[in-house]
């Protein structure tokens, strides 16, 4: 109930609407509470007494109830459909604002179909919990407060006799909903790890196919999908033996009510058609409580859903600002690491008291083996995490000190892996700054030696390209996302890997693209080609989460240590060639 109360609370802003929903449910309701006392009418006046003004009142009052009642199902269906669809939509924008917010350990630890499904299947479940759901629970509530209401009009006293059964199917109804919901976040898990799987194989269709893996994929698939379908049939089984169940019960209160009932028509106590009517209402009471029941049984359903939903939203903001952060200035990108230690599972530390400081404009380069922790300091700059112990300042500000979107504007990131969206070109681009003008833009892409490139593709600037660029090259990809950062104007950069995955001549293209971006700017280069950084003011080498090694290109050489050990490894025959 707190859970379901929850949700409800996104209906706040649509309560007027709701109002004139329920008003139309509670009506069209009524139409239905009518029709026993036409019963009774019909048989203790109509063919009882024969009377004939009676019977053209009733056919009177048929045709204009169930007209009254076909609008007022119209617009009960229609408003409440309305108000689900605004809450569906509230809660899925938050969820989206929440993931913005999450830090990258969040997307660290779940697959991106699991974070995906919590914004489709989740919260799509929660629309029938919102609406055709609510509809029914309110709808059936009130004809089964209605009927309640004029059996106790009727005869008191045989309505408590058929309250009996009451306390039989509550505890049924309980009974059964705790294992429907827990059956419910099974199949929302199911669910979860079916479109984990669909976007893995999707998005790794060529890896599939060059490993000949289709059979496995397919086989991965059908695993996941035969679960989802164990946790649908037990959660089918619940339901199908609830409503017998509740059936049951519900026969031998209408066996009690004809058993006593007959008696007291035969005793003269009440009529043959009052004696009816009671057995409709008391029908009315079954078919409600049956419905209830399986709306409660749904909405559990979708309340494991909700669960879930809220468990995202409920998630600790790790990565927050505090209450009096400030806007970070226009820096000139002085950057000091200070007794920075950092582990992405804090007892198992990446970073070991990290010591360093970077004058404005200068090109830093990391260089180390793998795991010595080249990318965490890049993902620590930006505080895409915090550090566990130390201080990380921007021209003598702690980053910590600051907002974030202040931060992260003026720190500019090109990865090895690039990442474009499914739109033109030109759009691509201008995610580097969306208030850029075209003129801007043009210049960026000329500045990343991209510019050339694009003029010659079908539509130019106004090319669409596939899903993540696919429809590019490597180096064209990577030229474009020199582009968006040279409009961004970042005055840190952080290139991470940039030329790692090209071939020689695209490495050189974009290779002086990114000699271009880097004037003016303090600079951090991830490379494993030691010839990229050969020009870097300064190289900082790491081992085990330290820096063991700092200086220029050749007095490292000269140092005879790792960073020459690494260089010879990699350049000694080729330029013994």
């Amino acid at each position: 109930m707190t859970l379901y109360l929850r949700i409800l609370k996104y209906i706040q802003p649509y309560k007027y609407t709701l109002v004139m929903a329920l008003v139309c449910t509670v009506f069209a309701a009524a139409g239905n509470l009518y029709i026993p006392w036409i019963i009774k009418d019909m048989v203790d006046q109509v063919l009882a007494d024969k009377n004939e003004g009676m019977l053209n009142l009733i056919a009177f009052g048929i045709i204009a109830i169930f007209a009254a009642r076909g609008l007022f199902f119209f617009g009960q269906n229609y408003l409440m459909s309305y108000v689900g669809q605004h809450v569906v939509i509230d809660i899925r924008g938050e969820v989206f604002k929440k993931l913005q917010r999450l830090p990258m350990s969040f997307y660290d630890k779940n697959k991106t179909g699991t974070i995906m499904s919590y914004v489709t299947n989740d919260v799509s479940a929660l629309q029938a919990a919102m609406v055709e759901n609510t509809i029914e629970l309110v709808t059936e509530g009130f004809i089964l407060l209605g009927s309640i209401c004029a059996m106790v009009y009727l005869d008191w006293k045989l309505t408590l006799f058929t309250f009996c059964t009451f306390p039989i199917v509550l505890w049924f109804m309980r009974f059964f909903g705790k294992k429907i919901r827990r059956s419910g976040g099974e199949i929302q898990e199911a669910t979860a790890d079916i479109t984990s799987v669909l976007q893995e194989t999707i998005s790794s269709a060529r890896v599939i196919k060059s490993f000949v893996r289709e059979g496995y994929e397919v086989s991965r698939f059908e695993k996941e999908n035969m679960t989802n379908f164990n946790a649908n049939m037990r959660n089918a089984k619940y339901m199908a033996t609830l409503t017998p169940c509740i059936e049951f019960v519900a026969a031998i209160g209408v066996t009690l009510i004809l058993w006593y009932g007959g008696h007291n028509v035969i005793s003269g106590y009440i009529t043959a058609g009052s004696l009816i009517a009671f057995l409709v209402y008391a029908v009315n009471i079954s078919n409600p409580i049956k419905r209830l029941t399986r709306s409660m049984g749904n909405i559990q359903k979708a309340l494991a859903a909700g669960q879930r939903v809220f468990d995202v939203l409920d998630l600790p903001e790790e990565i927050e600002e505090l209450p009096n952060a400030q806007i970070l200035p226009q820096v000139n990108g002085n950057v000091e690491f200070k007794a920075v230690t950092f582990g992405y599972n804090a007892e198992s530390p990446i970073l070991k008291n990290i010591n360093f400081s970077i004058n404005p404009g200068q090109v830093v380069a990391l260089v180390g083996p793998s795991g010595a922790g080249k990318s965490t300091i890049a993902s620590l700059l930006p505080r895409f995490y915090d550090v566990n112990q130390g201080e990380i300042n921007i021209d003598g500000i702690n980053v910590r000190d600051v907002t974030l979107d202040s931060l992260r504007e003026q720190v500019g990131i090109v990865p090895q892996e690039t990442m474009l969206f499914n739109g033109t070109v030109y759009d691509n681009i201008l995610y580097g700054r969306l208030d850029a003008t075209k003129e801007e833009l043009e210049e960026a892409a000329k500045a990343a030696n991209a510019h050339d490139f694009i003029i010659g593709l079908a539509d130019g600037y106004m090319t669409m390209l596939g899903d993540r660029g696919v429809n590019l090259s490597g180096g064209q990809r990577q030229r474009i996302a020199i582009a968006r950062a040279i409009l961004k104007n970042p005055r840190i950069l952080i290139l991470d890997e940039a030329t790692s995955a090209l071939d020689t001549e695209s490495e050189r293209v974009v290779q002086d693209a990114l000699d271009r971006l880097m004037v003016g700017r303090t600079s951090f280069v991830i490379a494993h080609r030691l010839s990229t950084i050969k020009q870097a003011d300064r190289i900082l080498v790491l081992e085990n989460g330290s820096v063991v090694e700092d200086g220029t290109h050749d007095q490292l050489l000269a140092a005879e240590g790792l960073y020459a050990n690494l260089y010879q490894i990699q350049y000694r025959s080729s330029e013994t060639k």
